[in-house]
């Protein structure tokens, strides 16, 4: 039996300031005054329940009622020695209500946790900070709760509001650990699904309350609060996974399909689909199409649609309009275990100006640079993250290995990575400060993206980087080790603009425009490129790939299948933005859904036929992805036929056959076209996009060309072929 209290032992003292300081919530050390302590042979507690009309302790040596003590601090003394496990029975003017003491429990951080985050170097942030579902094992039982700790260094005080105290955030006042300006408590019998917030006095006196940086979920738009999340999901794609650390995707193929999942498919009541139904149909979709990729437009938390996901309020969480994390995880799985690999867009360079989320978070510029000429991103509308500050650094590099290791992305494809690099980007003169050597690079950011880059590529095998760069910037895809910014790829922007700008000219008038199509193999080589189609190119008055062919309907259908097929065959891995595939007429717009009704017509079932046998034959052609990078994976047949708007050239790799691609992006066919040809012997013509079977004219050769000996244009060989109007034509050097 545990020892009784002597008789004379009274409740340990506390200063009558010390709790006010704790009744305002600036105690930055609650669990010193609150929970249980020993005193005079027997334990003191006290209890923060500004509300309640009794408190009682209750253990094995029975109950002990509390006295009020001061403005909602209730005291009272055990009668024992040492501290037992106690429960709380608390009144409210009505039945009492049982529940456990937060503020007896230890922190939930350790001193290594503390000194990475003071340092800024702890790769697994999200292990330590948001909230956490633990399960502790008792002499008394098993005690479940939720451990709450956030990064607010300027805070005078913080507090948890949540469903578990009617959000009154009064009854959780958090810990400050240290200097590490981490505020922590541990809330028993708070599980899944919880909504909370954090409630932060900042210097000026105010109280915000604020969503949680570090949430694994949050609540659907339009409300704003987080919410505890514990996973239970089991992960069925370890081949996927074990084979993807193998891998060189530099030397692989890859094709992907850009998705933006609010607007893919919508229901029959226009709401979105789940996780769940994205799980069957876009996997299905997809690899049918034969796309090796798919690229998920944002998918963490933003409270307003309209921007795409690319003003972004929770890091942490998968966007709860589609269901909870665990749903997100299936998607993953699902297109993993289908052969389908699963890129992210990520936007590390800006964030949502909302008053709840990331923005002023403690009571000053915490994640946002200060200087508002580094810190607001006029272009957006947006703050921009301080790169200079260690911390901010460490959530973002942490953010990226979070969407790797937790839901197993295997690319990120970084956004605005011209925006974060320029420290004069979208800036008069005037409104930007040189750097420390005079310069408009900024500095800092650089800092971080290799931090990050060469850190993602460290702890997670076979993933890989995608740079939205615009600008010339040497070295995107060289390694950190090389002074690189250490990407993986580049978005190869000056092929789409180049390309883009020949295919509007009607074709009469192309001869004079044809370097835009051949200049890209000037600097196809410089760094591991991917060939955008991307959502940009289509919305914003832009109007479709499609409308932007000139002529009439059936020339700009034949323009869209002969571009795509020069697309996949041109150095460098392929983009397709969702809609494409099908021909869409309209702009997109993400509040409605694809066109899909336009696969009833012929014209259209043929583009997607066409992209179908694109990604099937170029996966099944190592010449065209194995050398992607390489000027040896690549040969001009004929790169000057301005007068007759057409191209040729070949793809190859080591121990393959040569693949031949001629673009003909004239309206008229050419027959008895001479076409120069490495090798004699017979060559299958295994794509034409002017085939009838995709609604062309059916211009073709018959399946196959047979190449003789006699030099022409450079090279041993040739063949007289057909080549059908505004098409492209693919030959396989047959093994």
């Amino acid at each position: 039996m545990t020892p009784q209290q002597p008789a004379q032992a009274t409740p340990k003292p506390v200063d009558r300031a010390e709790l006010d300081q704790l009744v305002r919530g600036e105690h930055g050390h609650p669990h010193a005054v609150l929970g249980p302590h020993p005193h005079e042979g027997a334990v003191t507690v006290r209890v923060l329940r500004p509300l309640a009309s009794s408190v009682t302790v209750c253990g094995e040596w029975g109950e002990t009622p509390l006295d009020h003590e001061h403005e909602g601090v209730w005291v009272g003394v055990l009668p024992v020695a040492e501290v037992p496990a106690y429960s709380l029975s608390v009144s409210y003017e009505g039945e009492p209500w049982d529940s456990d003491d937060p503020y007896r429990f230890l922190p939930t951080l350790g001193e290594m946790d503390l000194h990475l985050i003071n340092e800024g170097r702890h790769e697994q942030l999200w292990t330590v900070l948001g909230a956490h579902v633990h399960h502790y094992e008792t002499p008394s039982g098993t005690v479940s709760g939720t451990s709450f700790a956030v990064w607010a260094p300027s805070a005078r005080g913080v507090r948890v509001k949540a469903d578990f105290n009617s959000w009154d955030g009064r009854e959780h006042p958090m810990r400050q650990l240290g200097t590490s300006g981490v505020w922590e408590l541990f809330v028993p019998d708070a599980g899944n699904g919880t909504s909370y917030k954090f409630a932060v006095l900042g210097p000026d006196g105010q109280w915000r309350d604020k969503a949680d940086p570090m949430a694994a979920w949050a609540e659907k738009p339009a409300s704003t609060a987080s919410r505890v999340f514990e996973s239970s999901y089991t992960w069925g794609d370890d081949e996927w996974m074990t084979a993807r650390a193998e891998k060189a995707a530099v030397q692989a193929p890859m094709s992907v399909y850009e998705v933006h999942l609010a607007s893919w498919k919508k229901n029959y009541d226009q709401s979105m689909w789940s996780w769940e139904q994205m799980a069957e149909d876009l996997v299905a979709y997809v690899v049918d199409l034969g796309f090796t990729h798919v690229e998920l437009m944002p998918v963490m938390q933003h409270p307003f649609g309209g921007s795409w996901g690319y003003h972004v309020t929770s890091y942490f969480a998968p966007d709860a309009r589609f269901g909870d994390p665990d749903g997100f995880r299936l998607l993953v799985d699902r297109l993993h275990q289908a052969g389908v690999g699963v890129i992210l867009d990520w936007v590390p360079g800006h964030f949502a100006t909302d008053e709840w989320a990331l923005a002023r978070f403690d009571g000053t510029p915490l994640y946002e640079d200060p200087n508002p000429q580094r810190g607001w991103h006029k272009e957006w509308g947006s703050h921009i993250f301080n790169f200079g500050r260690r911390e901010v650094r460490n959530f973002l590099y942490a953010n990226a290995i979070y969407w790797c290791e937790e839901f197993h992305a295997d690319g990120l494809r970084v956004d605005g990575v011209a925006s974060m690099l320029y420290l004069d980007y979208s800036r008069e003169e005037g409104e930007w400060t040189p750097n420390i050597h005079g310069g408009r690079e900024n500095l800092e950011a650089v800092q971080f993206l290799q931090e990050m880059n060469a850190t993602v590529y460290r702890r997670v095998p076979g993933v890989m980087t995608i740079a939205e760069e615009s600008t010339s910037w040497p070295g995107v895809t060289r390694p950190t080790e090389h002074d690189g910014l250490g990407f993986g790829f580049k978005w190869n922007m000056g092929w789409m603009n180049d390309s883009l700008a020949y295919l509007a000219n009607d074709p009469v008038h192309r001869s004079y425009h044809h370097g835009e199509m051949t200049f890209s193999l000037v600097y196809a080589f410089s760094e591991n490129y991917v060939l955008p189609i991307s959502h940009d190119e289509v919305v914003h008055g832009k109007g479709s790939l499609l409308r932007k062919m000139p002529g009439d309907r059936w020339q700009q259908l034949a323009n869209l299948r002969a571009y795509l097929g020069y697309m996949w065959a041109h150095p460098g891995k392929q983009l397709l933005f969702m809609g494409v595939e099908i021909g869409q007429e309209s702009e997109w717009a993400e509040a409605r859904e694809l066109d899909w009704w336009l696969l009833d017509h012929p014209e259209h079932r043929g583009v997607h036929s066409l992209v179908r046998d694109l990604n099937r034959t170029y996966a099944d052609s190592a010449a065209l992805w194995a050398r992607d990078s390489s000027p040896e994976g690549f040969m001009w047949l004929d790169g000057n036929d301005a007068g007759r708007n057409t191209f040729s050239f070949v793809r190859r790799a080591p121990g393959e056959p040569d693949l031949v691609c001629v673009s003909n992006f004239s309206a008229v066919p050419h027959h008895g076209y001479r076409l120069a040809l490495p090798a004699t012997g017979e060559w299958d013509e295994v794509l034409n996009t002017d085939a009838e079977t995709y609604t062309g004219s059916g211009v073709g050769n018959y399946g196959s060309v047979t190449a003789v000996d006699g030099e022409h244009a450079g090279q041993p060989a040739h063949a007289d072929i057909s080549v059908p109007p505004l098409a492209t034509v693919w030959f396989r050097a047959r093994s």
